[in-house]
């Protein structure tokens, strides 16, 4: 499997991971399982969810995916920039939540990826862990890279909130999807160091 593939499905996964356990952070009220079949309802909630999230949280991934592979093929960075800034500006507007500081905010994370991207696909290795243990120096090294990317994804979080008002329910999920995050990549940062 190529690295870019490889990188592409342990994104995914990631996704999953978190959402699954958002979903387990906060299940169906009990009355809910006393209905017969409403096991089927929950089911396709689940279903659901995992593929909003996966969307969501692999649209600036994949930007930054193909950006960092045309990158390494020596395409032009100018132009992958441009293919980059319409298609967030294409993706917030279909959400209608567009704002110059959000777009500018979702570029910040993809150029960031971009780069980390480009050090997986430059290094060795068979497994997205084989790729980190040889893209990063040590765990400190990698453990900073979470750090800032974390911050930068909390202010595109932060500029949705903006964009859509102040929504308690909105705010909760968003920060209860923070926490799995968080608790996610610490426990890949202690199994690849």
């Amino acid at each position: 499997m190529e690295k870019k593939q490889i990188i592409a499905n342990a994104e995914e996964q990631f996704a999953r991971e978190v959402t699954l356990g958002v979903i387990v952070q906060k299940p169906p009220p009990v009355w809910q399982t006393l209905i017969p079949g409403m096991f089927i309802f929950d089911f396709l909630r689940r279903g659901r969810a995992i593929r909003q999230y996966t969307n969501y949280y692999m649209f600036p991934r994949k930007l930054a995916l193909d950006a960092a592979q045309a990158l390494a093929e020596g395409q032009d960075k100018a132009g992958i920039n441009s293919r980059i800034e319409a298609e967030i500006e294409n993706r917030l507007n279909a959400l209608n939540l567009y704002s110059l500081d959000l777009a500018r905010l979702q570029k910040v994370v993809v150029d960031f990826l971009i780069d980390h991207y480009l050090k997986l696909l430059g290094a060795a290795g068979y497994s997205f862990y084989d790729l980190i243990r040889s893209a990063y120096a040590s765990r400190d090294e990698y453990e900073e890279h979470l750090h800032r990317l974390s911050s930068a994804e909390k202010e595109v979080d932060r500029a949705i909130i903006e964009r859509l008002g102040e929504n308690q329910t909105l705010r909760e999920k968003l920060q209860t999807e923070e926490q799995q995050v968080d608790r996610r990549r610490q426990k890949i940062l202690d199994e690849i160091f």
